[in-house]
């Protein structure tokens, strides 16, 4: 089941942009990071408006006092709170779901890159298992040079080629230029869509994301294929992009500081409307 509804699309949407583009599979990692992006669109808006709207009514006067008031009662605290969120019509589980969903999409996506770029007999025939009838076998095994890299199937290094005969040779080939980047770019992107909580757990584990993250990731970008690091740079990129769009206009419909935040008001229950007798 995981390869037929995630890992057999993947590979052919890849293989398909791939022939579109003339056999750039650089380029049709870019394209297709951006089209799943695009459709797992409505997962992540939800998602980035959740975490938004919590900080912004973390950070209104009334939340506040609340902390205040109840900050030697655990219990007191989450039930008012709780009363608060319902009132905004907000839902703290709203976002996860959508992280929930997204987690084994991005796992089919970085196992469907990576079967893609298969080089070895033993990769390639089971690459082939994979590739639905319509894919013209004359594409396997597929071009896997991008720019300066010569392998997208190899962990990808800088190749410094005016550092030969000088005492800086030894960093030739050694620089992990997609490593440093994915590393930027998620650092970044993880600050741009986490906005900074009051609450002081929150806080320290929101920091904590933000650099553990960046660093994981590198490590997979420097260790593993340079399309695995390729697909990185351009989500992170356009996850970016996202965020600002989303924080420009929500920075735009707000309302005065210390106010809490816009968002659908929870349903109230309808009244019954009395009827008065005409004397």
């Amino acid at each position: 089941m995981w390869n037929t509804f995630i890992i057999e699309p993947a590979i052919n949407a890849l293989i398909f942009i791939y022939n579109l583009l003339g056999g750039n599979f650089g380029l049709a990692i870019i394209i297709f990071t951006a089209l799943v992006r695009l459709l797992t669109l409505p997962l992540t808006y939800q998602q980035m408006r959740s975490t938004m709207v919590m900080s912004e009514i973390q950070k209104s006067d009334r939340f506040k006092k609340m902390q205040a008031k109840y900050k030697n009662d655990k219990q007191k605290m989450s039930e008012a709170q709780m009363k608060l969120f319902k009132e905004v019509g907000y839902n703290p589980f709203s976002g996860c779901l959508g992280l929930l969903v997204q987690f084994p999409i991005i796992i089919g996506l970085y196992q469907a890159i990576i079967r893609s770029l298969a080089a070895t007999p033993v990769q390639l025939f089971d690459l082939a298992k994979h590739i639905y009838s319509s894919i013209p076998a004359s594409l396997i095994p597929l071009n896997t040079k991008f720019l300066w890299m010569a392998n997208l199937g190899q962990p990808e290094r800088l190749p410094l080629e005016f550092l030969a005969g000088t005492s800086l040779e030894f960093l030739q080939n050694q620089i992990p230029l997609l490593t440093i980047l994915v590393v930027i770019s998620t650092y970044l992107q993880t600050k741009l869509t986490t906005p900074a909580s009051t609450d002081a757990q929150s806080g320290q584990m929101t920091q904590m994301m933000s650099l553990y993250m960046p660093l994981l990731l590198g490590y997979f970008a420097y260790s593993y294929a340079a399309g695995l690091a390729l697909y990185f740079v351009t989500s992170n990129l356009l996850g970016m992009v996202q965020g600002l769009v989303m924080k420009r206009v929500r920075e735009a419909n707000a309302g005065p500081e210390g106010s809490l935040p816009k968002t659908k008001k929870a349903k109230q229950p309808e009244q019954t409307p009395v009827h008065t007798k005409k004397r």
